[in-house]
């Protein structure tokens, strides 16, 4: 199984100095967990203009495994965090790319996260798009466009509730664009999106699942 966490910090005046304090410590922390194979990906979230709102990271293992990793993770211990959701989240089986190895400075993806509806209508929705859907991202894991992605499921590990991807646009125009002719937009399937810049780090994370 794996948990996705989204994570957000402070809104106050002193959130982004208690984020620089903490920051070497997390990536030391990071490095770790990803060459232990818990942190399958961990990004930051931004802005458009580039400031920080927190993090998505991406573990490995059972609600145990999570908490453990909630309870070391600098930025929870020390209160950079003051927003955390977790969620149980399945990979979409594609042919990606892979990693990318150490890019440019600056921002090189940007994270969607789409929650689908909360009406009696919305799983029948998803699934009558997911295979036009599927259909059409595949592709585009295969030539990096997607980094990654997959679903957002609820407390009972099987019912979907929404999607996150990561794809190579470095601007939010450019990832609308991509995101308005995809089945989950035309069929009404995602209806609460945000769109955060991130920058790839190079970890020695786990080879993605493959189709």
């Amino acid at each position: 199984m794996t948990h996705a966490i989204l994570a957000f910090d402070g809104t106050d005046a002193e959130a982004p100095a208690r984020r620089a304090a903490a920051r070497d410590e997390h990536v030391a922390f990071i490095t770790a967990e990803a060459a232990a194979g818990r942190l399958l990906l961990g990004l930051p979230l931004h802005d458009e203009a580039g400031r920080s709102l927190g993090s998505l990271m991406m573990i490995a293992g059972d609600e145990g495994a999570r908490d453990a990793y909630l309870a070391a993770e600098p930025f929870a211990r020390l209160g950079v965090w003051r927003r955390v959701e977790t969620h149980p989240f399945r990979i979409a089986p594609l042919p990606y790319q892979g990693w990318p190895g150490e890019p440019p400075q600056g921002r090189t993806h940007t994270v969607t996260i789409a929650w689908d509806g909360t009406d009696p209508g919305a799983l029948d929705r998803r699934l009558a798009a997911r295979q036009g859907h599927f259909d059409r991202v595949r592709p585009m894991a295969a030539d990096g466009t997607l980094l990654f992605g997959g679903a957002i499921l609820a407390a009972d590990g099987t019912t979907m509730r929404g999607s996150i991807a990561v794809t190579r646009h470095t601007s939010h125009a450019e990832a609308r664009a991509w995101m308005a002719p995809d089945p989950y937009v035309t069929g009404d399937v995602w209806r609460d999106i945000s769109l955060h810049a991130t920058s790839f780090r190079a970890l020695s994370y786990a080879a993605l699942p493959h189709a």
